[in-house]
């Protein structure tokens, strides 16, 4: 019974209400539930991010805290590493809600646990989720210092495999913004620059499962956020220019391409090509553009501004409407 009405609790309440339940987790970790392998459950919990589902990721987010915390009793570095891959998840869609504070207390912890695994793929993750939620505070040279020193990191590893590499070319990526959002434009382009390079001996989709599921389409991706960060709007709508909603495999990157695009057309002041790229995305991925709020208020602000413009009205009456 239990059970049943935590399912219909899910399908009905927004991420806002389900954040309770995450908060009550954190601050006592809960028994644990024992519903079923980790591995399996983690990889659905990290499918309903990859689709935009954060409802039901917060919903399940405090079992998979429990049995995580209960593995880890064995002290082996695998359960540890799974542990921090937990709160790193946690991280990435709190941070989707604009939920910093509670962001960093899940990043931190990912951190702690990825250091006790020594698991450097797992510590890559977690100081990614780290320099975000620093990157929000506005801590930016932290959050920019905390990358370098990751990238260097994963490079020490010597690269030999493709999950590695990966991890490098996220790691550059993610470099490339926070110094975008900085203000550190040279570092900015250099760091795009590099991960392409990087990028170009991986996959144009990447392996289900990879935890840095980076492609040199992403990079491109990535390169459109550099340079709206650096105030570009022109060179960000032409990073994006040739990029297609085909080339990335998951509803959260094709939404994002969305998202992103629309930034660029909103800064270049055209609403209806904004309002055609937020539909977009919302088509891919409801929660992209519903749940963040830095997309929200373009989506309020395009109504309010601009009503009669084509896309608008259909725009915000779906978002509102969910």
């Amino acid at each position: 019974m239990r059970r049943r009405t935590l399912l219909t609790a899910t399908a009905t309440a927004g991420p806002v209400a389900l954040l309770t339940g995450l908060d009550d987790a954190l601050a006592n970790t809960p028994a644990p539930v024992g519903t079923g392998p980790l591995d399996a459950r983690l990889s659905s919990a990290r499918a309903l991010y990859d689709q935009g589902r954060h409802s039901q990721l917060l919903a399940a987010l405090p079992a998979l805290i429990a049995d995580g915390h209960s593995a880890s009793a064995s002290r082996q570095s695998l359960d540890q590493a799974r542990l921090s891959s937990v709160y790193s998840l946690a991280s990435a869609v709190l941070i989707k809600l604009g939920s910093y504070d509670r962001a960093r207390l899940t990043a931190d912890r990912a951190r702690t646990w990825a250091e006790v695994s020594g698991s450097p793929l797992a510590a890559a993750a977690a100081a990614r989720e780290l320099a975000i939620v620093l990157r929000h505070q506005d801590r930016h040279a932290d959050a920019q210092r905390l990358m370098t020193s990751a990238a260097a990191t994963v490079e020490a590893t010597g690269l030999r495999t493709e999950p590695a590499a990966a991890a490098y070319a996220q790691m550059l990526c993610t470099l490339a913004y926070t110094a975008a959002r900085g203000g550190e434009r040279a570092d900015a382009l250099a760091m795009t620059e590099e991960a392409r390079r990087a990028a170009c001996r991986l996959p144009g989709t990447a392996p289900a499962g990879r935890l840095f599921p980076i492609s040199p389409a992403a990079v491109d991706l990535y390169a459109v956020g550099v340079h709206w960060a650096l105030g570009d709007a022109g060179a960000a709508l032409d990073a994006g220019k040739n990029l297609r909603a085909d080339q990335f495999s998951t509803a959260e990157r094709k939404a994002r391409m969305g998202t992103d695009m629309a930034r660029a057309w909103w800064a270049w002041n055209r609403p209806a090509q904004t309002a055609r790229a937020l539909l977009d995305a919302y088509r891919a991925s409801p929660g992209e553009v519903r749940d963040r709020p830095a997309i929200r208020s373009i989506v309020d602000e395009l109504a309010e501004r601009h009503p009669r413009t084509t896309g608008v009205r259909e725009l915000h009456t779906a978002v509102t409407r969910a």
